[in-house]
């Protein structure tokens, strides 16, 4: 594989979830992984995890850029208070600029670099009792598309993956809850199948190299099994 062997990777929210499955797939895949989390001894675990299994965690530079971090409040938007709605886009919208603005001076150094954004379906679709959270992603979205066009001169390529509803910690209530919401939940997926990881699909936006999708900018990845053509 190596697709970003000697690269150094950033993922935020890496402690748990996708977050962790991030992390893991690029120090399997030869990067140098930098991981942030509030949860600060899962976190760690992580780390501990991928040096345990001969991974690497020296910082050198910023090639990859992994905007994970995210949160999810089930309410409608008129049930939400002012402050539950300002911590979704703190976590959801302001940790992907804030850790944009960080990783750009890094990456204009090393002559260019990748920024991938975990939106949602939920960015690209409406679903009942999640406002903030659909808002929040939303605005990932289009904030992608206007960092590929701002960053494109200086060789950083920027795309967002729009994960379906995938097994992880912030989704546990509702895939294994009772059978009415699972299905409520999964019912328009068109494969039929439990939601699995990431992990395959994002590897073509992890590298900025000539023999990678390097033409790729500005893009959208659905990884949703069918949900959003159904």
């Amino acid at each position: 594989m190596d697709r970003v062997k000697d690269k150094v990777a950033l993922v935020t929210g890496g402690a748990m979830g996708m977050g962790q499955a991030h992390s893991e797939l690029l120090a399997a895949e030869g990067a140098h992984v930098f991981g942030c989390d509030r949860e600060a001894e899962k976190g760690m675990a992580v780390a501990n995890g991928i040096v345990a299994a001969n991974g690497k965690a020296e910082f050198i530079r910023l090639d990859v850029l992994v905007n994970n971090a995210g949160i999810l409040i089930l309410k409608p938007v008129h049930e939400t208070t002012t402050e539950e709605w300002d911590r979704v886009f703190d976590v959801n919208v302001r940790g992907v600029y804030f850790g944009t603005r960080a990783a750009v001076p890094l990456m204009k150094k090393s002559g260019g670099g990748s920024l991938i954004n975990i939106s949602s379906i939920y960015g690209m679709i409406g679903a009942p009792s999640a406002g903030a959270y659909i808002a929040s992603k939303g605005a990932v979205r289009l904030l992608t598309k206007s960092c590929a066009v701002d960053l494109a001169p200086f060789n950083i390529r920027v795309n967002s993956i729009h994960p379906g509803v995938i097994d992880t910690p912030m989704t546990k209530d509702l895939l294994h809850s009772d059978e009415a919401t699972r299905s409520a939940i999964l019912g328009p997926t068109l494969l039929g199948r439990r939601p699995a990881s990431l992990r395959r699909s994002r590897r073509r936006f992890f590298s900025s190299r000539p023999t990678n999708p390097s033409f790729v900018d500005g893009a959208e990845l659905l990884v949703d099994g069918g949900y959003v053509a159904n």
